[in-house]
């Protein structure tokens, strides 16, 4: 029998104006040091966006958006923080930050597969 794994995981959301403090959640970014596991989900939902706030530059939002991605897998291309350590990539992804791409504050969460939880929230909360 497998055991569950902690894991933390936080929401990427789009916050066209950070003054407002209005956000449209866009994605998940979750860890799981014991299964070795970083990955980021998202989707660019061109239509909402519009809607939501129509003076958004989506193209910047979407490689802002890939640069999760990137780092998430680590590596050279992913710059100077893709050279770090899962952990560290992780909170530097989910630090605070006043910008149109932003996490939420990190949770707990317990699984058996870290890739089958980050499907289920991802479903949860930004499908």
């Amino acid at each position: 029998m497998q055991q569950n794994q902690l894991f933390e995981y936080a929401v990427i959301r789009i916050v066209p104006r950070v003054e407002r403090e209005e956000f449209i959640n866009a994605g998940v970014v979750l860890y799981c040091a014991k299964q070795r596991f970083l990955k980021a989900l998202f989707e660019v939902n061109h239509e909402r966006l519009s809607t939501f706030c129509g003076r958004i530059e989506i193209p910047e939002v979407t490689e802002n958006l890939l640069a999760f991605e990137r780092i998430c897998k680590g590596g050279e291309g992913a710059g100077p923080i893709g050279k770090l350590d899962a952990a560290s990539r992780f909170r530097w992804l989910t630090a605070t930050r006043s910008t149109v791409v932003q996490c939420s504050k990190v949770h707990p969460g317990f699984c058996v597969d870290a890739e089958e939880a980050l499907i289920r929230l991802y479903g949860q909360l930004v499908l």
